[in-house]
């Protein structure tokens, strides 16, 4: 009988991929192993392994189709001895069926994906070639030809006689977000609303919330709640001719989305303090000149080579140990207590951000750390992170001291409850024993989640963190 082939899961938050390429078309024969697509997530793009051995029948989502739902119906395989033709006319529909998602796919994909937007860099976790580039700047478009623009309602979209034309995935996804659909412009045809009109008013904050009905007799709102400026609004306040607009790809919607999230429901509390660094400049220097030399192709080169931020990130992950109350998650139902310090480090790429993770970094020594780090470090650039590389952890290091930042504020991603700030290290006049000095001075800054962890215990962690930078020696033990 056929084999369905769904699109899977490859993190335990993932809901949706794009179907990025086949690797295999119709009648050609796979085995199990054998890599037959490539699917991008919001991060990195993985390659999919079948699992059964047969004949593909029919590809049912083609190749660059975005939004496809976990376990909707992406292929059909005819197994060992069955005619492809007939497996792919009786294909079994039910995993598409499960989660309504693979019969509107395709549908959906020629209507919903934006034209301007370019695909993504051909990456794979294994051995596809080159990063992904970042999007190219577009031609500009006058305001009214732009999709999802314009909210004035009924100017679009609607028969003549007030009926809506919106596709029923659009319906589902506005629905969803409290979005009154016919507040929506719609760029398919016959002015339709379709899934990026609904998306992209979601993301201005332009679209008009659902209305619900108000008991009989009840007052009218005093004012409206206040909202972000519409696209057309913003677009409006520059010059036509004076800009270029460049389309939002995956993970620049996925880092808009779960900064909001993160600043708008986790209670931010910050906390600063300057950590003298000379001890711990005099330490790396001697650590990086004990390092034994390797060989490389290119000739000899240190087995490691150690930077500030390395130290910092085993500093951090000794502060938690010694502060154990505040290497916790949040939840709704219980607090999460952690018994690893798993550090992620915020990594800038092509188009956005990615945040590594050093798992057990208490355990690690410092130059196991390092290597670690350039290593993913250098992955995450090309984008082949493996999910469980990138997901996770019990805190985070922000560090813009290479750019000279002396301090700042880095917003908490979940469902870490910490995230430590790093500024530059300069040289600063200090007091000491009632005496003028010049020391090497690091501000950081701790953002915590209130809910999880208190003041009190934040100063706390702060406190533990400045000890292990300004006595690195304790990084050794």
């Amino acid at each position: 009988m056929p084999i369905n082939i769904t699109m899977p899961a490859l993190s335990p938050t993932m809901e949706e991929g794009n179907l990025a390429k086949w690797l295999v078309k119709e009648g050609d024969k796979v085995s199990p192993g054998d890599v037959i697509a490539e699917i991008e997530t919001d991060k990195a793009t993985m390659e999919v392994e079948a699992v059964d051995e047969g004949t593909v029948a029919r590809l049912v989502v083609p190749a660059g189709t975005e939004g496809v739902k976990v376990n909707a119906l992406i292929a059909v395989l005819a197994a060992e001895g069955e005619d492809p033709s007939a497996a792919a006319k009786g294909g079994d529909g039910s995993a598409a069926k499960s989660d309504g998602a693979a019969a509107p796919a395709k549908a959906e994909a020629k209507q919903d994906k934006a034209p301007i937007s370019p695909p993504m860099g051909e990456m794979s976790t294994k051995s596809t070639e080159g990063g992904a580039a970042p999007p190219a700047s577009q031609p500009v478009s006058p305001p009214s030809a732009l999709p999802g623009i314009s909210l004035t309602r009924g100017e679009i979209g609607q028969s003549p006689d007030g009926r809506i034309f919106a596709s029923p995935l659009a319906r589902r996804i506005a629905k969803d977000a409290g979005v009154d659909v016919s507040a929506v412009a719609g760029s398919g045809p016959h002015g339709r609303v379709v899934k990026a009109d609904v998306e992209a008013a979601i993301a201005s904050g332009g679209a008009a919330p659902a209305a619900k009905a108000a008991p009989a007799g009840s007052p009218a709102t005093a004012a409206a709640a206040p909202k972000a400026m519409s696209d057309e609004q913003v677009l409006k306040l520059f010059a036509e001719g004076s800009y270029e607009l460049v389309p939002h790809d995956g993970m620049r919607k996925t880092i808009a989305r779960r900064l909001v999230e993160a600043k708008t429901t986790i209670p931010h509390f910050y906390l600063t303090l300057d950590c003298e660094l000379d001890a711990l400049l005099a330490l790396r220097t001697q650590i990086n000149a004990a390092a034994p030399v390797k060989k490389t192709n290119g000739g000899e080169a240190p087995a490691y080579k150690l930077s500030v931020n390395d130290m910092v990130i085993k500093a951090m992950a000794m502060a938690l140990m010694a502060v154990p109350d505040a290497n916790a998650s949040w939840t709704e139902s219980a607090m999460i207590k952690h018994k690893h310090a798993d550090v992620g480090v915020a990594v800038s790429i092509p188009g956005g951000l990615i945040t590594p993770i050093i798992r057990r970094a208490d355990e690690k020594t410092l130059s196991v750390i390092s290597n670690e780090m350039k290593d993913l470090a250098s992955r995450a650039r090309s984008r082949k992170l493996k999910p469980e590389e990138y997901q996770g952890g019990t805190t985070a290091v922000s560090n813009l001291g290479m750019f000279g930042v002396k301090d700042f504020a880095a917003v908490i991603n979940p469902p870490h409850a910490t995230i430590l700030a790093v500024g530059a290290g300069e040289q600063r006049a200090v007091v000491k024993n009632g005496e003028i000095k010049v020391a090497t001075i690091m501000s950081v800054t701790l953002s915590t989640d209130h809910r999880a962890v208190d003041g009190a215990l934040g100063a706390e962690l702060l406190v533990a963190f400045k000890r292990m930078i300004e006595n690195p020696m304790g990084m050794l033990v």
